[in-house]
């Protein structure tokens, strides 16, 4: 094959339509599944099938498909989605879990640039989170304007509170930084519990989104088919996370990317090499907290409700569960990761009192036996391999 041919679709092709095909079944029974027989089945199959495919070399298969070919991966993930969402048209409860999953996952995207790309630790996801749902809230109630640029202002404001925090972030390092952001965290909780023009402890209603004169909570009506007014909420979640995504995975193969993954790594090192430390800081701070408040926006007008017990600094210890669990500057490894911290307990109801302490314990045995997640993140790689001729 000469060098200016086009390689022909091969087995890279049908190794990511079957992989697509069984994780999107897969889930569709896992979610599906109401016995708590029937999970604990389908979580030991799952894991003696991720056993039996390392061991017979399908795992390896895979990442170099999905390497080979990464639009068509994001296309058939994207695919998957649609279809759990068209699969589950009209179950509330499972349709409102795929739209936390996904706006938490956008959320941890933020996380994902700053403590995995940059090494800026922050413990207060959760407050920015809640930031962007309070700002919705409020110009949803008060103003005319649209929620889409709605949205877009919530995560500048999430964006321009956390810039209030660069400055101490900046000049502390390691635990010093993240006890500065949970402070904030804890800050935040507090001073919307006391402010009655934020509904107090009470907190407040959000309305729900309206889309080119439509209104998203009447739901969609199609003849002969019944829809959850949550489908419509599910496909945004889906586009944003994608959308987001996109952005993040575009970030990390840039310069961009590998001038914060040198900051992070050695920043005596990157000083030395002529890096301007603190812009890149401060760009991956203010980076982060936007995706988290537009994430939070979002959930907001899905929920329709926001108090300050959904903000806590346990929510926040929930996201960097996330991160790390699905490998620390991997963000393909965030969905699996948010599947099993959020839906998890929902299906194993004898868990749910104990989620926080299956969390916590989750994270350390990550940190001790498997510290780089269970999707580590790939070594940066300048130059695509050639492929055989």
């Amino acid at each position: 094959m000469s060098n200016t041919e086009k390689p022909r679709p091969g087995p890279d092709v049908a190794v990511l339509l079957a992989a697509a095909l069984v994780l999107t079944v897969y889930m569709w029974l896992f979610l599906h599944a109401e016995s708590q027989l029937g999970v604990a089945v389908l979580l030991v199959a799952a894991g003696v099938f991720v056993i039996l495919s390392r061991r017979m070399g399908v795992t390896q298969k895979l990442e170099h498909a999905a390497a080979g070919r990464p639009g068509l991966s994001r296309s058939l993930a994207i695919v998957g989605g649609l279809a759990l969402i068209a699969a589950f048209r009209d179950q509330h409860f499972i349709l409102l879990m795929l739209c936390a999953v996904l706006l938490y996952s956008t959320a941890c995207l933020g996380l994902t640039v700053q403590f995995g790309y940059s090494g800026v630790a922050n413990f207060a996801g959760a407050a920015f989170f809640g930031i962007g749902s309070y700002a919705t809230a409020v110009l949803s109630t008060h103003t005319a304007v649209p929620h889409l640029v709605v949205i877009v202002i919530s995560g500048l404001v999430a964006a321009a509170i956390g810039s209030l925090l660069i400055l101490p972030v900046l000049r502390t390092r390691g635990h010093y930084a993240a006890l500065v952001t949970i402070a904030f965290g804890i800050l935040f909780k507090t001073f919307i519990e006391v402010n009655d023009l934020l509904g107090g402890p009470q907190g407040l209603q959000v309305p729900g989104m309206k889309l080119f004169g439509f209104v998203l909570n009447d739901g969609i009506a199609v003849p002969g088919v019944e829809l959850s007014f949550y489908v419509a909420y599910a496909v945004l979640s889906l586009a944003m996370f994608a959308g987001v995504y996109a952005l993040v995975g575009a970030l990390e193969r840039s310069w961009v990317g590998l001038s914060m993954d040198v900051v992070r790594t050695d920043e005596t090192a990157a000083a030395t090499f002529g890096l301007h430390i603190a812009r890149w800081k401060v760009i991956a701070f203010t980076m982060g907290n936007f995706f988290a408040g537009i994430a939070g926006s979002l959930y907001g007008m899905v929920s329709g409700f926001v108090a300050p017990n959904n903000f806590t600094f346990a929510d926040s210890l929930l996201m960097l569960s996330i991160v790390i669990l699905g490998g620390l500057g991997n963000i393909v490894g965030l969905i699996p990761a948010a599947v099993i911290v959020l839906v998890l307990p929902e299906k194993l109801q004898f868990i749910q009192e104990y989620r926080f302490l299956l969390f916590a314990s989750l994270v350390i045995v990550i940190l001790l036996f498997r510290p780089q997640g269970l999707l580590p993140r790939k070594t940066r790689l300048f130059f695509r391999r050639g492929r055989a001729q």
